[in-house]
């Protein structure tokens, strides 16, 4: 075998295992993304949904809903969840929650959201929310954010899912990238100047 042929066949050899590498780069680079659309179009892992109107139909059972929160250590906001409320299945809900900045300058966050038990995810629809999008606020600023959401009353016809009786939405703020703007108003779906008092 010649020396030209040996380094043909090296040369081939790293393609061939090079390429699979490849790929399993961008794979991994695109899981994060994957891995969303997954979760929103199933409702794996609690992942609610996202509709663009109300229910049409509402049932006289009732469902009650829990909110909690949580802030990522390195995110200096104050983050406040409101009261549970409790809602027939088909009826729309509003909950406010309220929003400090607590530093000197403006940050720009964002809200991870999940609600437990995890078979509720495909029934708990969202209208509009906060979590949408990032939300900026100048330094010491407080807000309310607003979620609007029902859960779907199909959950009834789910046998794994019939006998939720409670719901828990859970978000976590994160620190995101600052935006062009500096500042978020209303029409970020945010209320400014409300107390967390």
């Amino acid at each position: 075998m010649s020396v030209a042929n040996l380094r043909w066949r090296k040369a081939g050899t790293v393609a061939a295992l090079l390429l699979p590498l490849g790929f399993m780069v961008g794979l991994v680079s695109e899981s994060v993304t994957l891995y969303r659309l997954f979760c929103s179009a199933t409702g794996y892992q609690g992942t609610t949904q996202r509709v663009r109107a109300e229910s049409k139909q509402v049932v006289d059972q009732v469902v009650n809903i829990r909110f909690n929160t949580e802030t990522s250590a390195d995110l200096p906001w104050t983050f406040v969840a409101p009261k549970a409320i409790r809602l027939k299945l088909g009826e729309t809900g509003l909950a406010f929650f309220k929003v400090k900045n607590n530093s000197t300058r403006s940050i720009t966050g964002r809200a991870v959201y999940n609600v437990t038990p995890d078979q509720a995810g495909p029934y708990f629809d969202k209208i509009e929310c906060f979590c949408f999008k990032n939300q900026t606020l100048a330094a010491g600023q407080e807000a309310e954010m607003p979620v609007s959401f029902y859960v779907d009353p199909k959950i009834l016809q789910d046998r794994d899912a019939q006998a939720v009786h409670t719901i828990t939405l859970s978000y976590t703020l994160y620190p995101q990238p600052p935006e062009k703007r500096e500042t978020a108003g209303t029409e970020d779906g945010i209320r400014t100047n409300a107390s967390l008092n």
